[in-house]
């Protein structure tokens, strides 16, 4: 069992919702990204997504946009993203991370060698946006014979066919698009949500996250009475656009635990 879903097992019998923040390697600079990992981890994250910063990062919105940009202006590369894992790692904090990010630089990399140094650098899971899961059974049986779990997307667009397509490659959880547009829009249905979820849990048999759109601990709150995880991304990013470099961490770990609260008492299960 890996440890997303070690995470995600200990989660149920705690009757309790995962908090999935995100935010992008290297941004604001590559010596931030482990402090602000670590305020992550102290405000109450259960898995990090790490996103590795692409130059057309076309399924984001302009604050990931941003981030990314920043980011590669730093000199942020793929083997600069595994070494900040390997270095949290370092740190003995076991909190999953799945790397999340583009095709390119993962085809740039060689898809078994990528996958080799994620998980040797202590990478738990990666989730690639433009990676359809019919396409990708070989990449899929790759990362899991590296021990990474390889995690997917699905849409209030997504087919009956998508979600089988999704369970028979993924593993982990399942990261719910919320609604249509980029990460970063605030259009949220919340009744398209509760309907979508029980049918998505039904047929693809993992945990649920649901992101997109989610900027307050209310709206978490909401969201984990529905799911089983809460991802959120282009707030936090804000949060650290808003802060200096010194006080970045403090006010990240603090939105974090205003989320935290948030989920803890939306309650258990739905």
């Amino acid at each position: 069992m890996s440890r997303i879903q070690q995470t995600f097992k200990r989660l149920e019998s705690e009757g309790r919702k995962a908090l999935i923040p995100f935010i992008t390697a290297g941004d604001p600079a590559p010596e931030m990204t482990l402090p602000l990992m670590k305020a992550l981890v102290a405000g109450g994250a259960d898995i990090i997504e790490l996103g590795v910063p692409f130059s057309d990062p076309m399924a984001d919105g302009p604050t990931i946009q941003r981030a990314s940009e920043r980011a590669l202006a730093a000199g942020m590369s793929m083997r600069k993203v595994l070494d900040i894992v390997r270095s949290f790692r370092a740190t003995g904090d076991q909190t999953p991370v799945v790397l999340m990010g583009y095709a390119n630089p993962i085809e740039a990399m060689g898809a078994e060698r990528f996958a080799r140094a994620s998980a040797e650098a202590g990478a738990d899971g990666v989730l690639v946006v433009d990676y359809p899961p019919e396409e990708c059974r070989d990449f899929a049986e790759i990362c899991r014979a590296s021990g990474l779990d390889p995690v997917f997307l699905l849409a209030p667009t997504s087919t009956e066919q998508r979600f089988d397509d999704v369970a028979a490659v993924g593993s982990g959880y399942i990261y719910y698009v919320s609604l249509k547009g980029v990460t970063g829009s605030a259009a949220l249905d919340l009744d398209e949500v509760a309907r979508r979820i029980p049918a998505i849990r039904q047929r693809v048999g993992m945990p649920v996250g649901v992101g997109f759109g989610i900027r307050d601990g209310a709206t978490a709150a909401k969201i984990a009475a529905l799911a089983d995880a809460v991802v959120i991304g282009s707030r936090i990013i804000e949060e650290i656009e808003g802060s200096t470099s010194e006080d970045a961490p403090a006010k990240v770990e603090a939105f974090m635990r205003s989320i935290r609260h948030a989920i803890d008492s939306a309650g258990g299960h739905p």
